[in-house]
């Protein structure tokens, strides 16, 4: 029986984007293919070390070679050993290939697991971001048709399935679309074909890709970061399209075959801002950026002494103006940033504020009307929750706003609006600056909708305003205890538990220090609000048992500050070792403490931007204290789009 009568007549849902299970996802890889004069696998290379964070299980490469054969290399672990492989197996150059780093899904993270995977004879190679779940079906047809396997990935179904339909229609396009039509999941998909030489085939759904353009070259990738080196043109491929590239040409279908026009914009950084620039880790680089980032995501945004974000202005006042409610969702840190701005924002612009996690936003059934207002945070504009729980606000009639750190990602295309923070690329996989970048974008959002509601009065907008561009000066100041930090770390490397504290916008950021070092130095660690102390985790309190507390400033709330103090003389006096952040002249705390990190004075408001460096550069410390890789944690990967 032919491929059309055999594998795409068979049941299945036309329009993957319908289907039931098409959210139940999970994808984590990085991708890059090129088309031109250059050294191509170079290229490639250099593309998979930007986008390692991805993925970081396996990595391969496939070469068009100038011989008109198809050579692969591919190796299990990081891309050093990819590098290394290379070195003692050459493979022929060329000038299209395609790159993949993994992060294992079907099938373990082996050398025969890594990508690329072939078909159609060892003419056809494909490499794919994403889960297929309905790969098992798909393999029990073509084991029928006597097609063997030597890979367990979904990844390898896809190769045989498109080389089995190409053999039939003899058009890598055509057969492309065939495919993703039947494929259930999601996936970005990339191939190329020896019969070919010049062209790469993608296709999209559910899982991120983007175009960069060139002059003679094109590239393809999971993000800009593949490419940023060669060019600084890209255009977003949107959900469910195909895209053909070769050196002069880019042509965009829909699953259909439909033509579709491409949107180009310019990248806003460059190659050098994804590189180490001499920074012992990604991660040390990134924290040192946090005032760049708080100033870039600022810049623009503050006009004649009053905050204006532009993009909120286009979406228009009558709109804010009739908002009664508002949900912020996200997820792990990116939650932590909107518990953050939810004191804000309800405190400046007076509306019901609350912050729920993405993956369990649909599935409570939520009371959303057209005068909610949903705001999504994501540094990757990809996150499938928060992609989700923005498309069912949407279908529910409320406004959405999202709040993103990348250019053309789905997220953003997905809402009404966009606030981009503009934190450059951010590779340590646990997120620093983008996280303090998130804060300030809701900062500027809730100082917006204040002065559009006139809920705050001009001249505290105003001082707010100014605030607000002082604070890159101070997280500067603030990174000037690192080596405190460092030393204190090194004193706790072989602590097993850390606990944090903290109260009002305090709370949070004790999170997010609790959710960095188990990140990071995989030791059991716990955020708590304060005032439950005594509801219950006060039995973990021991002799020696380190606590962090995030101390409020007695300016903002002498009430709260008091009773942060007495829970510091609380855990104190049952043995703990006492490490407290606190703002400069809170004599209050110093007979408590053990260790006292001082931050500069702020706005009440603003010190959770100051106050989380301390437990950022404490993570990290304490992690390389232990040897282990602080910009590539286990089991994580940069881009968790799970649901």
């Amino acid at each position: 029986m032919g491929v059309v009568g055999s594998l795409l007549t068979s049941p299945f849902c036309p329009k993957p984007a319908h289907c039931p299970t098409w959210t139940k996802l999970g994808y984590m890889c990085g991708i890059v293919g090129y088309v031109g004069k250059k050294d191509t696998i170079a290229v490639l290379m250099g593309g998979l070390k930007r986008q390692e964070y991805r993925g970081y299980d396996s990595a391969g490469i496939a070469i068009l070679t100038e011989q008109g054969t198809i050579e692969t290399a591919k190796k299990a672990g990081k891309l050093q050993a990819l590098v290394d492989l290379l070195q003692t197996s050459p493979v022929s150059p060329g000038h299209t290939g395609i790159g993949h780093t993994r992060w294992a899904t079907h099938g373990g993270p082996t050398d025969v697991n890594a990508h690329p995977h072939l078909g159609d004879g060892g003419k056809l190679a494909l490499i794919h971001n994403g889960i297929i779940e309905n790969f098992a079906e798909i393999k029990a047809e073509l084991l029928a048709k006597g097609y063997e396997f030597e890979s367990e990935t979904d990844t390898a179904v896809a190769a045989v399935m498109l080389g089995d339909v190409y053999a039939q229609v003899g058009d890598l396009r055509e057969a492309m679309r065939l495919v993703v039509n039947r494929l259930e999941g999601a996936f970005t998909l990339l191939a190329v074909h020896t019969d070919a030489p010049h062209l790469i085939v993608a296709a999209r759904h559910n899982s991120p890709l983007v175009i960069g353009l060139g002059e003679g070259e094109n590239f393809l990738g999971s993000d800009v970061a593949a490419f940023v080196e060669y060019t600084q043109r890209a255009a977003a491929v949107g959900q469910n399209q195909v895209v053909a590239i070769t050196p002069d040409a880019v042509e965009v279908t829909d699953f259909d075959g439909n033509p579709v026009a491409i949107e180009e914009y310019e990248i806003a950084w460059d190659a050098s801002a994804s590189d180490k620039g001499g920074w012992s880790s990604f991660m040390a680089k990134e924290i040192t950026e946090n005032p760049d980032a708080v100033a870039n995501t600022v810049r623009g945004r503050v006009v004649d002494g009053l905050v204006e974000v532009p993009e909120l202005t286009e979406l228009g006042d009558d709109i804010l103006n009739g908002i009664s409610r508002i949900i912020l969702v996200a997820c792990g840190t990116a939650s932590y940033a909107g518990m953050v701005g939810a004191y804000a924002i309800e405190q400046w612009a007076r509306i019901p504020v609350e912050v729920q996690l993405s993956h369990e936003f649909r599935y409570r059934d939520p009371v959303i009307t057209p005068e909610t207002l949903v705001i999504s945070i994501s540094q990757s504009g990809e996150t499938m929750d928060t992609l989700m729980a923005v498309k069912y606000a949407r279908e529910q009639g409320a406004r959405t706003i999202s709040v993103c750190n990348t250019q053309g990602a789905t997220i953003p295309r997905e809402s009404d609006a966009v606030v981009y923070t503009h934190a450059g690329p951010e590779v340590a996989v646990a997120s620093t600056k983008a996280f303090v970048a998130q804060i300030t974008a809701l900062y500027l959002i809730g100082l917006h909708i204040a002065r559009s509601k006139k809920t705050v009065d001009e001249k505290e907008l105003r001082r707010l305003a100014t605030d607000l561009q002082a604070l890159p000066a101070k997280v500067t100041k603030v990174l000037e205890t690192g080596e405190k930090i460092a030393q204190l770390a090194k004193w706790m490397s072989d602590t097993p538990s850390v606990l944090f504290l903290g109260r009002h916008v305090g709370y949070p950021i004790a999170l997010e220090g609790a959710l960095k070092l188990k990140e990071l130095a995989y030791i059991h660690a716990e955020g708590f609000a304060a005032g439950e102390l005594k509801h219950g985790p006060i039995a973990l309190i021991d002799h020696g048992q380190p606590v962090f507390v995030i101390v409020p400033s007695p300016r903002g709330s002498a009430l709260i500050h008091s009773k942060v103090v007495s829970n510091i003389q609380e855990i104190r006096a049952r043995g703990a070792r006492v490490i407290a952040i606190a703002e400069q002249g809170d004599a209050a705390v110093l007979p408590y403490a053990d260790e006292v990190i001082q931050i500069p004075l702020a706005d009440p408001m603003f010190e959770p931007i100051l106050a989380v460096v301390p437990l950022q550069i404490f993570a990290m410390e304490l992690a390389d204290a232990k040897g282990l890789d602080v910009d590539q944690p286990r089991n994580l990967a940069k881009s968790v789009t799970v649901e």
